[in-house]
């Protein structure tokens, strides 16, 4: 082909990778290997076909495709980031109007070099377009876009004006776009209190406990946990609820205590219907799912313990004068500094949950908190959770256990799950390489908790 010039034309040119590639490679090189390759052939190829892209090159983390039309780059990539919402992988995207060249084998020019740059601004699961590509299909294409302005990107002279693109309803995503709604009810718990649930997805049923600090809606939308239940949701019909005196559930309620949380977890079950299920734990929640397993073990499959303890702050061994105090000084820092507006004092909390956060989800965890509940109920409910002990308990579980906790978690330190693990019978422990409470969507660790849960649920499947 060296004796055939280079053709020269106007094109649109979709450029993608997969977010944190060369770390989920270190990490577990086969399963990121098997991941890559089911994506590309169940979702990617099929899906640029069925829209006339022409795959240029696919590299060992991404790939470059040409399409006849913006229209045709754009539906293309809505109904790839669709499709890959149930892969443990996160494809970032970036599509521009542009000259290139064509020399036979590559292409080459403004035109890929501009996508492959609005690829890098795009977040993980997100879609970015340039200015000429946002003007030829803002009539043209049923979606959201937001202006994000003019951007510097690297290697381009003349700053280019980026698009950002949520997907909207198209006929062959309706069923996504649906299920990706919250259904939110009501059920009341054995002494009346009103409990907010929300049902999303659809699937096999999966239920996660509720834990200390929640808001059904601001969570469903933040970038701390929107990511995760959308993982589970894609999945699942994924059912999860406000604990009392938190979000969208009675926020003064008569009494707070760990029995009243296994009680509201008992009539959230049987208010959606559900008859044997599997239970997602998360930190405090660990525990609840576990007094709920042991009462009523034929109606659970499968547990997953997540950054859980089955000891309280108080109820650890070796506990001293110094950590009692600690935990009163915690406890009136919450009573005095939660629900002001200077977000300072819940500042602490947040740093302890997610300690490698960017800016942006540390603001969203600080306004969760805000929002989640009032001061006194938060200081309550903390001291609630300090006095929780499911110990004597762990070996009367007789459901399949996963325990999921992160090394350098600083909420439920590491030995809380290691001990979960040791006195479960069965239970198989999953140490994930993180500091947050709950890996963030951006983190190397994130496609590999989503990839445990899938393969563990799958595996015990009711």
């Amino acid at each position: 082909m060296l004796d055939q010039p280079a053709q020269r034309r106007l094109s649109a040119v979709l450029a993608a990778d997969v977010v944190g590639y060369t770390r989920l490679m270190e990490q577990d090189t086969d399963g990121t290997v098997m991941a890559w390759k089911t994506a590309r052939e169940s979702v990617i190829k099929p899906r640029i076909a069925e829209h006339s892209g022409n795959i240029v090159k696919l590299t060992g983390d991404g790939f470059l495709v040409e399409f006849p039309t913006v229209q045709d780059a754009v539906a293309c990539a809505i109904a790839l980031q669709a499709g890959l919402v149930t892969s443990s992988l996160d494809f970032r995207m970036g599509i521009n109007l542009g000259d290139i060249i064509d020399d036979g084998e590559d292409i080459h020019g403004e035109g890929v070099n501009i996508a492959a740059r609005l690829e890098g601004i795009a977040e993980p699961g997100g879609i970015c377009i340039s200015g000429t590509v946002y003007e030829q299909v803002r009539n043209r294409i049923e979606a959201t876009f937001k202006d994000m302005g003019e951007q510097n990107v690297k290697n381009v002279s003349a700053p280019v004006r980026v698009w950002k693109i949520l997907p909207a309803t198209e006929p062959e995503n309706d069923v996504l776009a649906k299920d990706m709604e919250q259904d939110i009810r009501y059920c009341k718990s054995s002494d009346g209190t009103a409990l907010a649930y929300a049902v999303t997805g659809q699937g096999p049923p999966l239920l996660k406990s509720a834990h200390f600090m929640t808001h059904l809606e601001h969570d469903w939308h933040s970038p701390t946990w929107g990511p995760f239940f959308r993982k589970m949701s894609a999945t699942h019909s994924f059912v999860r609820f406000d604990q009392r005196g938190n979000g969208l559930s009675d926020r003064h309620p008569a009494d707070i205590s760990f029995e009243l949380f296994v009680q509201d977890l008992e009539a959230v079950a049987d208010a959606t219907g559900l008859e044997r299920f599997p239970i997602y734990g998360l930190s405090q929640g660990a525990a609840v799912a576990i007094e709920y397993a042991v009462r009523h073990p034929e109606r659970v499959s499968a547990l997953i313990l997540h950054g859980g303890y089955a000891l309280g702050r108080l109820k650890r061994a070796n506990i001293g004068d110094d950590d009692r105090l600690k935990v009163e000084a915690l406890t009136n820092l919450i009573r005095t500094g939660w629900g002001q507006d200077n977000p300072a004092f819940r500042q602490m909390f947040t740093t302890m949950f997610i300690p490698d956060g960017t800016p942006e989800l540390m603001d969203s965890f600080n306004e969760m908190m805000r929002v989640a509940t009032e001061p006194g109920v938060a200081a309550k409910i903390f001291d609630v959770n300090a006095e929780i002990d499911v110990g004597d308990i762990l070996d009367q579980v007789q459901a399949p256990t996963l325990v999921i906790h992160g090394n350098g978690d600083a909420v439920s330190p590491f030995e809380g799950g290691r001990h979960l693990a040791a006195s479960i019978p069965g239970a198989r422990l999953i140490e994930l390489d993180t500091s947050n409470h709950l890996p963030l969507h951006d983190e190397p660790v994130f496609p590999r908790l989503i990839a445990e849960v899938n393969k563990f649920l799958a595996e015990h499947s009711t």
